[in-house]
């Protein structure tokens, strides 16, 4: 049996009357990379809300590393392995990807230190490498103001990796970009699968296909099936309740 980097059970959340997240059960096994699919409504967001501890659930317990979360803060539950990206790319703007990266790598410097502070050999190398794993050796040292939307993308989930989470996170990665750029993300993330567990939120199917080893739909709060792509995409339940007719299922066609 896969041992279980995470583990949902009996969750619910509940929103002034609205159910977000309705006896809600889901695992990651360690070292597995899953995209959790569904339609606007669905828990999506939710579901990355418990798991990090910005939202407390109703009720239902969420298990990482074998360790409950339950009473932790959002800081707490980050020290403990988990990363999160979110939908919008949070760097910064004025610092270079090579000191946003070396920001990231010690979560004690600040700012100031990451200008003006000389990194020491072991970091230097880190950041050497995450630099190449993004692809961001070239513009290494311009601002980031100045990348792409897509290169400032793979730059957050670099510093993302620069703290060595065990869980990443990563809402909507491809939102936004371009073919070539998907793709990128794609090739990055598959990359950083083989020594992560990862859970990826996104509505891209194209881009889905690409990295998809399992796929989980929500609806209506709960696990609605899992599976492989083929499985998922030819499921008469996520043809009628993700996207409705199959001659319009993006998911099917």
């Amino acid at each position: 049996m896969n041992e279980k980097i995470l583990q949902i059970e009996n969750l619910t959340v509940n929103f002034d009357g609205f159910r977000a997240l309705n006896d809600l059960n889901f695992s990651l096994d360690k070292g597995e990379l899953r995209v959790i699919i569904g339609p606007n409504g669905a828990g999506k967001t939710t579901f990355l809300d418990v798991i990090t501890g910005k939202t407390k659930p109703t009720t239902g317990q969420v298990t990482f590393k074998g360790k409950p979360t339950q009473g932790k803060v959002e800081y707490e539950i980050a020290r403990m392995g988990v990363g999160r990206k979110f939908q919008t790319p949070r760097v910064y703007l004025n610092l270079t990807p090579r000191e946003n990266l070396e920001l990231s790598c010690n979560r004690h410097k600040n700012v100031w230190n990451a200008l003006f502070g000389a990194p020491s050999r072991a970091e230097a190398r880190t950041v050497t490498g995450l630099l190449e794993t993004i692809r961001l050796e070239t513009k290494a040292d311009l601002k980031a103001d100045l990348l792409s939307h897509g290169e400032k993308q793979r730059l957050e989930i670099g510093m993302l990796v620069a703290q060595s989470p065990d869980l990443l996170l990563v809402d909507e990665p491809v939102a936004g970009l371009t073919d070539e750029e998907t793709e990128n993300v794609g090739t990055l993330l598959l990359a950083l699968a083989e020594s992560h567990s990862i859970i990826v939120i996104e509505h891209d199917m194209e881009f889905v296909r690409q990295i998809a080893r399992k796929v989980t739909v929500l609806h209506q709060g709960s696990v609605l099936c899992e599976g492989s792509m083929d499985d998922v995409q030819n499921d008469p339940r996520v043809i009628e309740v993700y996207l409705g007719k199959q001659e319009d299922n993006p998911v099917a066609a």
